[in-house]
């Protein structure tokens, strides 16, 4: 017998998925996450997951990463940079959060100044070696960061390494030699990309989180090698994709929204299932919701990230949107006198007052409890029971400030949380100029189809679905991961002096680098290569990327990109220049190394309709109904029912409004809405 471990570890519950791959037997569960240690967390909740040896291949997705870079919590760092350049990362740029705010302060880099270096040398932007690297000066400045220990790691960050990383490179070794002890993270390693701002953001970000990570994954792999797995593990990257543990020790970056990831890597999967073209993914769990979207069985993917407003990380991650709307949000009031939700959270402890953990203030938890879309006898499957009371007492303080009823109140703490989502699903749709009616809602996380049938009709989304095993949905999404590198250069050159040789060169070695770096991980199976380009119009300062299906650049495929470009930009900003100058910025390869995927259970098919096993009466927005409640375990292939109903899960409830139609598909899905008709 052979087993799929896949964990996510979020804020408040810590989500387990086992795939057996002889029996095609999928079994799920949670344990409560422990923020002191995470690692803690992971390795009490595989004790349910059967013997170690049967584990072949483990997953992991871990916000450790986020936490160290949100929270400030990382290591002290040493900044390198070529002679007049120090002080890039306290420049910043010249845009402001807040214009007509006297007292806005930006945001501060991962390093003090103090701790900023240079170096004599320079590079130039056609890579040619300008001025020699000061070797004699780079070793003076390693010995003063030697002998200081409260320096923990070092980020080198050199004037056009990107396009020659030689003096970076030499920095690198010097370092390692002096300092062996202090990580060093260089830029061209991290982000080989123009524009010294985000180059040096992104490069700080990674030394900044190396020593703890690394330690932390150390820990786990103690822990799991005491536990006997020692088989294939693997941590999971923004990008959706897995590495091994080493890599991720040395390129830590990469993790900074790994979590969220897995159930964009699921939607995939339901999408193509299900026949979807358009989805757009709800996550609410405890702490936070995350929405993103797949387009044409697509995910979509930035490099536009700020962990504070002037502080970027640009590295390849799924396009995810978060926000502090969860389960486990607080209610409170401001100082004008309104209800307000959010972004504050109960986390894992105290938790949602109805946990019986010592928490006292109401939560969006809560509040689902007095309007009963929550069964508190059956909260995780019956093994947490909840604190009705407790809730009641919560709630019943924020109501008393406001003037209105428990129920009232709860009711409308339920609807601002939702007006914070449909916010959040606006800025991955209407936003982008996605009309929201060409999409299917895909909700899953603990909460989130709880919600799911407020939001359709706010959003004027017509679909929804909520998968199996929403709870760990993202969890269950990590076992669909592929191992995936994602490189890129920066190469700037225009469509009326392109430099074939030079972007070629570019592109082969790219290819070269992340094929590499695949085979280095142990992963050299079904591999695939993705090309594509980022462009702009000249005197742009934002590109656009677009694909490309060749393998070298000629006369016929040069013209064909300059084509691509002007349909992209029409397409994306309803207009194009034929005739105008085009600059190509970078050049961006993507290798992956397929997984075995695991076929995913059929249910048998209905034979009528399905039966309730009781009744409740739950508060909408139009009042008390007597809502029918189904188990899902007990529901089939082809069965149809309406609402207003519950149906409920160990792991979460969804909440049917009166009249909305739900249908249940052969792997199990449940299909609300226009797609329950089809």
């Amino acid at each position: 017998m052979s087993k799929d471990v896949s964990i996510d570890v979020g804020g408040t519950f810590t989500d387990f998925v086992a795939y057996d791959r002889e029996t095609r037997n999928l079994s799920v569960w949670k344990t409560l996450s422990t923020p002191h240690d995470p690692g803690e967390g992971i390795v009490r909740g595989l004790e349910d997951a059967g013997p170690a040896g049967e584990i072949e291949h483990l997953r992991f997705g871990t916000t450790i990463a986020t936490n160290a870079v949100l929270e400030r919590k990382g290591a002290t760092v040493a900044y390198i940079a070529t002679k007049g350049f120090r002080d890039v990362p306290f420049i910043q740029r010249g845009k402001r959060q807040s214009h007509y705010d006297i007292t806005w302060i930006k945001s501060k880099p991962l390093m003090k100044r103090r701790h900023a270096f240079e170096v004599a040398g320079r590079i130039t932007s056609r890579g040619e070696e300008y001025i020699p690297l000061d070797e004699a000066g780079v070793r003076k400045v390693a010995e003063r960061i030697a002998a200081d220990p409260r320096i923990e790691a070092i980020a080198v960050c050199l004037l056009f390494s990107y396009v020659k990383p030689v003096h970076e490179r030499r920095v690198k070794e010097i370092f390692a030699e002096i300092c062996p002890n202090k990580p060093v993270s260089i830029s061209y390693d991290v982000l080989p990309k123009w524009k010294e701002h985000e180059r040096s953001s992104t490069t700080l970000a990674d030394a900044y989180i190396k020593p703890l990570v690394s330690g932390h994954l150390e820990n786990l792999n103690t822990r799991f090698a005491e536990r006997g797995v020692n088989k294939r593990i693997a941590a999971i990257k923004s990008n959706g994709g897995e590495m091994s543990l080493e890599a991720a020790a040395e390129a830590p970056i990469q993790m900074t929204l790994s979590g969220p990831t897995g159930g964009v890597v699921g939607a995939k999967q339901i999408a193509r299932l299900a026949g979807v073209d358009h989805l757009v993914t709800l996550d609410m769990g405890g702490t936070s919701t995350d929405v993103s979207t797949v387009v044409d069985g697509r995910e979509s993917f930035t490099t536009s990230f700020e962990i504070e407003f002037g502080v970027p990380i640009q590295i390849p991650m799924i396009d995810i949107r978060t926000m502090g709307a969860g389960g486990g949000s607080l209610a409170w009031i401001d100082k004008g006198g309104m209800l307000r939700v959010g972004p504050e959270s109960a986390g894992a402890a105290p938790g949602p007052a109805c946990y019986g953990q010592g928490g006292k203030r109401a939560t969006v938890t809560d509040a689902n409890v007095i309007l009963g879309r929550i069964n508190p006898e059956n909260f995780l499957g019956g093994q947490m029971a909840l604190n009705v009371d407790a809730a009641e007492k919560a709630v019943t303080k924020v109501a008393d400030e406001i003037g209105k009823s428990p129920q009232e109140t709860a009711l409308g703490i339920v609807q601002i949380a939702n007006n914070n989502m449909i916010g959040a699903l606006r800025s991955v749709l209407t936003e982008r100029g996605l009309d929201p009616r060409d999409f299917t809602l895909l909700a899953f996380g603990g909460a989130g189809p709880v919600h799911i049938s407020d939001l359709m009709p706010l959003t004027n989304i017509p679909s929804g679905i909520v998968p199996n095993y929403p709870g760990q949905f993202s969890a269950f999404g990590f076992t669909m991961t592929d191992a995936r590198i994602d490189v890129e250069r920066t190469a700037p050159m225009t469509s009326k002096a392109f430099r074939r040789e030079h972007a070629n060169d570019v592109m082969n070695d790219l290819v070269r680098e992340s094929t590499q770096a695949l085979a280095d991980q142990g992963y050299t199976a079904a591999i695939e290569i993705h090309r594509s380009l980022e462009m702009r119009y000249f005197g742009q300062n934002h590109e656009l990327e677009v694909s490309i299906n060749f393998e070298s650049f000629d006369d016929d495929t040069i013209t064909s990109i300059w084509q691509s470009f002007h349909a992209a930009h029409k397409a994306r900003y309803n207009f194009d220049i034929p005739g105008e100058t085009i600059e190509l910025i970078s050049i961006k390869v993507t290798a992956i190394s397929a997984t075995e995927r695991i076929a995913l259970p059929e249910l048998p098919p209905a034979s009528g309709n399905p039966e309730p096993i009781a009744q409740r009466p739950v508060v909408f927005d139009d009042g008390e109904h007597n809502a029918a409640i189904y188990n899902r375990t007990q529901l089939l292939a082809g069965h149809h029912l309406a609402g207003p109903a519950l149906i409920e899960e160990p792991a979460s409830i969804t909440v049917i409004r009166p009249g909305q139609d739900v249908r249940v598909d052969t792997y199990g899905n449940l299909l609300l809405g226009e797609i329950a008709a089809r």
